[in-house]
């Protein structure tokens, strides 16, 4: 991904919904222009979720998710059903397909029931309208087209981006705390497990961010931080670090600099802040035997000191001579029961739509689990958490209660 390309996690996530071979594959070949999906007569084509990032007018960068149909059978028929529904949790925009010789079925409405309690904006496309000798109006939630012959596809896409959130994010990564002009020096350790060549993607983010506040942003590795630092002839507004190199980071920058994380700014941009740092005071209370999910939103591959399935649990141990059980999650995946889990450390989620964590965070709430991210449990267990959150007094305040 390029630093011009939008990140998956800020595009409208359009989700198409419905029964087996009510058409949904060659419908999402029609509204896109393009072969994205197999279509075939044969039920049950789409046997996992697929997804492509794509603009598409007239609304602009979207991903495109196909699912398996709702309706599949058998016990591998129903762990397609169970991938279909969790692509509901990053869906922004549902388009629940149904064959227009059928009408609405009892899974139809299953999902009908489901979009509304999940609060998701959704319209009922009724496929192969073609083949019907009158086709009924449709109303504002539901449409008739022909994804065969493109008939109403025009419309069924306007109606699509009239659903969209076009607004601007209430939150900025960073470009709310910071002023035209100001320095924000980045100390980023190079990862071994971005592709070569690249920034990971919350550093190009938050560059991206800072330039768009009018400040100047200065990217610098851990070991030359200290020299910028006192070449720079004017103090920095703020200093954001890579969790790794947290305490170095904290050793190397004045006291009288605000300093923070990658991860502590991704996790108050997606909403979690305030519940990331309440949950780190559990580490105290881990006892022998407790089992803690770190929980990761990307794929990325495996390096061997890996942050989330090496390091942290070695940090974990060391910090609280305890012996704890380590279970992992990445990309996709997330428990729906979380009750064998006494505390989930979550990464920043910069890979996961504000859907989605949104989602997770609910999930571990609900269930009364604790949950953290990685930058701010790093950061309490070096003892420089009230620090990295001093820009931010009102969740200061709440931990020092």
């Amino acid at each position: 991904m390029g630093l011009n390309d939008t990140p998956s996690a800020n595009r409208v996530h359009i989700g198409f919904f419905g029964k087996r071979n009510a058409g949904k594959s060659s419908l999402v070949n029609a509204v896109t222009g393009q072969d994205l999906t197999i279509v075939s007569d044969v039920k049950g084509t789409t046997t996992d979720p697929v997804y492509k990032a794509m603009e598409l007018l007239p609304l602009g960068p979207v991903v495109i998710i196909d699912t398996p149909g709702i309706d599949d059978t058998g016990a591998l028929g129903e762990l397609r059903v169970k991938k279909s529904r969790q692509v509901l949790n990053k869906t922004d925009i549902a388009l629940l397909v149904i064959d227009a010789a059928y009408g609405k079925s009892a899974e139809d409405e299953e999902l009908i029931r489901l979009l509304g309690e999940k609060g998701i904006h959704y319209v009922v496309v009724y496929n192969k309208a073609d083949f019907l000798g009158q086709v009924p109006a449709g109303n504002d939630r539901e449409i008739y087209v022909s994804a065969k012959t493109g008939w109403n596809i025009q419309t069924l896409k306007e109606k699509i981006a009239a659903l969209a959130v076009t607004e601007e994010p209430k939150l900025k990564i960073v470009g709310d705390l910071i002023h035209p002009g100001d320095f924000v020096v980045l100390v980023t350790p190079i990862d071994k497990a971005a592709p070569k060549g690249r920034l990971i993607l919350p550093q190009q983010q938050t560059i991206r961010d800072i330039l768009e506040a009018d400040a100047t942003a200065i990217v610098v590795k851990e070991f030359e931080f200290r020299e910028t630092l006192e070449n720079l002839g004017k103090k920095p507004r703020l200093v954001i670090t890579d969790s790794q190199v947290f305490a170095k980071a904290a050793a190397d920058t004045p006291k009288d600099i605000f300093l923070t994380s990658f991860s502590i700014l991704f996790a108050r941009y997606k909403g979690s802040l305030e519940m990331a740092v309440k949950g780190t005071k559990v580490l105290d209370s881990l006892k022998d035997g407790d089992t803690v999910l770190i929980s990761e939103g990307c794929s990325h591959h495996r390096q061997c000191d890996d942050i989330g399935t090496v390091k942290l649990p070695r940090w974990i141990k060391n910090d609280t001579q305890k012996q704890i059980r380590f279970a992992f999650t990445s990309g996709s995946e997330f428990p729906d029961d979380l009750s064998a889990y006494r505390l989930i450390i979550h990464c920043g989620g910069c890979m996961l739509n504000e859907r989605e964590m949104k989602y997770r965070q609910k999930c571990a709430e609900d269930q009364q689990v604790p949950m953290t991210n990685y930058g701010i449990l790093i950061a309490y267990m070096q003892g420089i958490l009230k620090r990295s959150i001093a820009m931010f007094p009102q969740i200061l305040a709440e931990i020092e209660e």
